[in-house]
């Protein structure tokens, strides 16, 4: 009986392991994409480093609770400073780049 308890929890320290690192390896791949999209369609005007004093607004200091707002800033742009990127990036591509936002980089 021991021993089949002990196959146990072996077995299920090895799922929960592997489903941890799979989901791990899941913002890993999100926060490149979200990298990648930032550099491509964000950094020329927030710089690269999500600041750029004087430019665009520091997105370091975006409320990280509040992805709504941020995703209707990227959809709709905000007044003559920040353009409309509906139709240019897809739904899947406005979440890597907010959680690459989140992430402070």
């Amino acid at each position: 009986m021991a021993s089949t308890l002990w196959r146990y929890r072996w077995l299920v320290g090895v799922v929960l392991f592997a489903v941890y690192g799979l989901s791990r390896a899941g913002e890993a791949d999100e926060l490149g994409q979200g990298r990648e999209i930032y550099r491509d369609a964000c950094a020329s005007c927030h710089g690269n480093e999500m600041m750029n004093p004087g430019l665009a607004f520091d997105l370091r200091k975006f409320p990280k609770g509040d992805p709504e707002r941020f995703r209707n800033s990227v959809l709709n742009g905000k007044g003559q400073g920040m353009p409309a990127l509906k139709g240019q990036l897809s739904a899947e591509d406005i979440e890597a780049l907010w959680a690459y936002v989140k992430s402070g980089g």
